[in-house]
């Protein structure tokens, strides 16, 4: 039997992001912290998550490191007066940002209204969110998450966020 002569032919467009491969264009990143109160044992955990995200971002070569935002001493439960997150979001949807990395859920944000609205913003705008702790992103949200080690309340916010996108 002859032996058949085949030919590869490299893929020129990336199958996430529909983006020429042979280009070399950086990721946008930006880091998000935030802490609810200002005991001293949750400054140690503000200042390690500003250092961790900073650091993180920009040892990566393929990533461009935008900002670090955060909010400190800052309840969670409504993203209203966390001014940090505010101008996250805002500088998102103006096209300076296409992936925001952040601890968990419940850094982003706690109330399931507020994650699922700005999560489709974003969305609709092309910026993706990763959440670390859990190994979940949204622009992989066919991909199985680790969505059973959540808590039932996280576990909620990840279900719908996964059922509306």
């Amino acid at each position: 039997m002859a032996k058949k002569n085949v030919t590869t032919i490299p893929a020129t467009i990336s199958r996430f992001t529909a983006a020429p491969i042979n280009t070399r264009t950086k990721r946008r990143v930006a880091g998000y912290a935030r802490v609810s109160t200002d005991m001293e044992d949750q400054q140690t955990s503000y200042a390690a998550q500003c250092d961790y995200y900073t650091n993180y971002i920009k040892s990566r070569e393929d990533w461009e490191f935008v900002a670090l935002y955060s909010d400190e001493g800052i309840s969670a439960t409504s993203t209203k007066y966390r001014d940090g997150f505010k101008q996250m979001i805002d500088d998102a949807l103006a096209g300076k940002i296409d992936l925001i990395i952040t601890k968990s859920v419940s850094r982003f944000a706690r109330n399931t209204v507020d994650s699922l609205s700005t999560i489709r913003k974003l969305k609709e705008s092309g910026v993706e969110v990763y959440f670390e702790k859990k190994d979940f992103d949204t622009a992989n949200l066919s991909r199985k998450s680790k969505i059973e080690q959540n808590t039932p309340r996280y576990a909620t916010i990840l279900c719908n966020i996964k059922r509306y996108f």
